[in-house]
C-alpha cells in the first residue's frame, strides 16, 4: 500500500522503512521492499539517503530529533525552575520519550525499530546515536549528579544506564500494566511516567556501597 501523495517523498520513504524495519529488521529489509512500499523508484531513495545505512540512520534522526529538543527545554526548565530536585529531571528525561512512543503517527513502530536496534547490535547504527545524542546523556548525567553529590560518576552511570532500559521496556508498553478500560492513552502515560520517575529517584537515591 503506497503512501498518501501529500506526504514528500522523502517522508513517504522514511515511514515506509520505519514500518519495514519494525517488521522484519534492518537486515531483513530490502531498499526493493521500501521503495514498493513508499510507491517510488530506487533512484528517490539513492537521491534522498545514498545509502541503506543511512537510510536507517535517518529514520532514526526524524524521531530523536525532535524528542531530543523536547527533552533538553525539560531539562532546562527543570534546572531552572526546581534547582536541586530530582524528579524533575527525571521527567525533563522520561516524559517526552512516553509522548513519543504515544504518537499515533508511527510511534508505536518506531518502539519497535528501537527494539530492533537492541536486537540486532548493529554497529553503524550504534555510533550514529552515540555520536548524535551522545551529549544528552551527558547532559542528563551532569544534572543528575548535580542532585546527587554523595554518588560516584560509574555508578550514577550504570543506574542511568538502568533507566534507560526501563524507560524503553515502558515505552513498548509490553508489560504487566496494560491501559484500563477507561483510561485514556494520555491518561495512562501520565501514570506510567509518574511510576517510573518515583522508581527511578528510588534507585538512583540507594547510597552507593
Amino acid at each position: 500500500m503506497g503512501r498518501p501523495a501529500h506526504f514528500s517523498t522523502k517522508d513517504r520513504i522514511l515511514g515506509a522503512a520505519e514500518e519495514l524495519f519494525a517488521q522484519h529488521g534492518f537486515a531483513g529489509t530490502s531498499l526493493r521492499q521500501v521503495t514498493s512500499l513508499a510507491a517510488v523508484n530506487i533512484a528517490a531513495v539513492n537521491y534522498h539517503f545514498g545509502s541503506k545505512e543511512n537510510l536507517v540512520n535517518e529514520v532514526f534522526r526524524r524521531r530523536m530529533d525532535e524528542m531530543t529538543a523536547q527533552r533538553l527545554q525539560q531539562l532546562e526548565a527543570a534546572l531552572r525552575d526546581h534547582p536541586g530536585e530530582l524528579e524533575p529531571v527525571l521527567a525533563a528525561f522520561i516524559e517526552p520519550a512516553l509522548a513519543l512512543a504515544q504518537d499515533r503517527n508511527g510511534g508505536a513502530s518506531f518502539v519497535r525499530v528501537i527494539a530492533r536496534a537492541y536486537a540486532e547490535h548493529n554497529e553503524s547504527l550504534r555510533k550514529f546515536l552515540s555520536d548524535h545524542y551522545g551529549h544528552v546523556l551527558r547532559e542528563f548525567g551532569k544534572a543528575l549528579s548535580a542532585c546527587l553529590p554523595g554518588l560516584d560518576k560509574e555508578t550514577l552511570y550504570w543506574r542511568l544506564d538502568f533507566l534507560a532500559g526501563a524507560l524503553t521496556y515502558a515505552m513498548s508498553d509490553f508489560g504487566l500494566i496494560k491501559r484500563p478500560a477507561g483510561a485514556s492513552e494520555a491518561t495512562h502515560r501520565a501514570r506510567a511516567a509518574r511510576e517510573l520517575i518515583r522508581f527511578a529517584a528510588a534507585g538512583l537515591q540507594t547510597p552507593a556501597k
